[in-house]
């Protein structure tokens, strides 16, 4: 098994809008943390989010999470 590019250690802080929104498990998106379809030809796919009202995210980069797409502090162990 392949393993994810680490985008970034820290994670993305948005406020996202209600809608569906495309989380990059792969790490090679150059729109991170969102997919840019950078994981094509490979065992990644990006996950699905959906928001349902407007909220703050932490969004994690470094694909490391066990709480994809959301950030759960295994940057910290990098």
């Amino acid at each position: 098994m392949t393993e994810p590019v680490i985008a970034a250690t820290e994670p993305a802080v948005l406020e996202l809008e209600p809608g569906t929104y495309y989380w990059c498990a792969c790490g090679r998106s150059k729109n991170q943390p969102f997919c840019d379809g950078s994981h094509e030809g490979s065992e990644f796919s990006p996950q699905v989010v959906e928001i349902t009202g407007k909220q703050t995210v932490a969004l994690c980069q470094c694909k490391q999470t066990k709480t994809p797409p959301f950030c759960d502090g295994s940057h910290n162990e990098l």
